[in-house]
Order: structure tokens, then sequence, then C-alpha cells
């Protein structure tokens, strides 16, 4: 930044061709705004301005170097300004969307805390495990727990993956008996998470081997919620993101099955419309998200 001051310095005397004037508007003494244009001659290894007893003005060097530094200093200066305005002004309405269980367990917090940062900015919030188009629907941003988007006119950022895991209650258990591998696993009691209640497939690894089984041909819902409490009440075994099923685990109302078997992680992303320009109330709010959701309360 001393380079920048320095420029300061030298465009003051270049407009007002005299280094006394210069100081008095920079408050400044005259010493050290000679010293500041010196010290800027010295590095550029140019010499800016011809000083005689009667006036200053600039060498041809000075003149170019005036000519270009001047709209570049306004830039910089108007970009700050800008960046203060919005910063100190932010306000407006997000319009927001996502997933009922994340809703439900995480966004009461969130919403709470971006609020009582941000006052001035109003939020409405609507929950669905249904996709939404994001360019034709009428959302600022989109939260969404979903595997890589293919969509290329969206614009998304990803935040940090989502563990799933298989469930089922013990009750269910002792009545079936617990798979040791996924073969063990009858149809009939895989339900199915799916957005149309249609039926889901589910990949699992261990150890280099691959396993490739077809869910709900006997149940099936769209929502985590439903399938958790359904589990709970022993119709089966589910496979949903693990902070849906985090305190029927700790309770011990689920346990895990197939712990050495790992589905394919999702991730949690942030979808927006093919902004030229990202509102500054649309990134607020996502930088807060974000850091909750990665450093407050880890998904």
């Amino acid at each position: 930044m001393k380079d920048l001051s320095d420029i300061r310095v030298f465009l003051s005397v270049a407009a007002l061709g005299s280094f006394a004037a210069a100081a008095r508007a920079l408050a400044m003494t005259p010493p050290s705004v000679t010293r500041a244009v010196g010290a800027l001659e010295e590095r550029l290894g140019v010499q800016l301005f011809v000083r005689t007893t009667r006036q200053v003005s600039l060498t041809s060097a000075g003149a170019v170097y005036a000519a270009r530094m001047g709209p570049l200093l306004k830039a910089f200066d108007d970009a700050a300004e800008e960046v203060r305005a919005q910063e100190s002004a932010i306000s407006g309405l997000i319009r927001l969307n996502a997933p009922l269980s994340l809703g439900q367990q995480i966004l009461p917090d969130v919403l709470s805390g971006f609020r009582a940062e941000n006052p001035a900015i109003s939020l409405a919030v609507t929950l669905t495990d249904s996709f939404v188009d994001i360019v034709t629907a009428p959302y600022d941003l989109a939260i969404r727990i979903s595997g890589p988007p293919d969509d290329k006119s969206t614009i998304w950022r990803k935040l940090c993956p989502i563990r799933r895991v298989l469930v089922a209650s013990p009750g269910f258990l002792a009545a079936n008996g617990v798979p040791e591998t996924p073969d063990d696993l009858p149809a009939a009691a895989c339900l199915a998470f799916d957005a149309e209640a249609a039926g889901e497939n589910w990949e699992l690894t261990s150890a280099g081997r691959r396993r490739r089984l077809r869910a709900g041909a006997v149940l099936a819902g769209n929502n985590g919620e439903l399938l958790a409490r359904l589990a709970e009440n022993g119709e089966g075994v589910v496979m949903l993101p693990h902070f849906i099923v985090e305190e029927a685990l700790a309770a011990g109302r689920l346990v895990q099955v197939l712990p050495d078997w790992t589905p394919p992680e999702l991730w949690l992303t942030l979808y927006y419309p093919p902004y030229e320009r990202l509102p500054i109330r649309v990134a607020r709010f996502s930088d807060f998200f974000e850091a909750y959701v990665t450093r407050v309360r880890p998904l």
C-alpha cells in the first residue's frame, strides 16, 4: 500500500502544480510530500517532475504515468466505496428453497443466527424434497443434498459431503436376523428414499467388493423423516443421511446395519440461478450457511 500512497501524493502534486499546495490538500508536511514523490521516482527509475524555483511541471514520463494512474486510482477508490456501501446497507429479500429434513433440523438455528447478524434482510423459506428448477422457479438460491449437478445453466457451490448410513430398528433385527452382507437383505425389507417414491437403487462397497440392490419394492417415500420413523416402527432397512437418524441412533431406536458397507457420499450444495453477479445478500447468507454446516454443526 506504500506505492498506492505515494501515487496519490504524486497525482495531487501533478494536479495542483505545487508540492506545497499538495501538502496542504493532503494534510501533510512539504518534506513528506517531497520524500513520497522522490521514493516513487526511485522505484520507477524515472524523473516525474521538472522542479524549478518558480514552478513544478511533469516530465514526459510523468505525464504518461499520471494519465495512466489517474483513472486506475479512481476505479480503485470507486470499487472500495461500492463495497463499503453494500456492506453497510445490506438488505432485501432472500427466497430460499431447502429439503424438508434439513430445513426442519438445521435451518431454524441457521436462520435465527443469520437474522441476528443481518436484521435488514428478510427471508422466505420453502421446504420440499422435490427437485426444483432453480432457473425457472422464484428462488434466489436452493440448498440441495444430491450427487454432482448435471445442469450447466446453473451456478452451484459444493459445501461438504453428506454421509449416508443403513439403519433398522432393534426389533426388526431381532425378528429377521442381523445381515452380514448386502445379499442377506430381503428386497421386501429395503425401504426406498426417492423424490417420486418410485424406488431406489442402492450401491454398496466394502474392501473392493461392490453390491447393487433395488429398494422400494414394498415401501417407498419421498421424505427422510417419514422413512426414519417407519424404520423405527420395524418396517425394514433404510438408507438415509446420517444427520436425519443421528438422534435415533444415539437413543438406540435405530441401529446401523452393515457398517462395513459404504454407500456413495452425497454433497450438500448451494444452487443459484445464472446470476451475472451474485447479490450481496445471497453471498452473505451462503457464507454464513457454509460456516455453520462445516464448523458449528458439521454434517
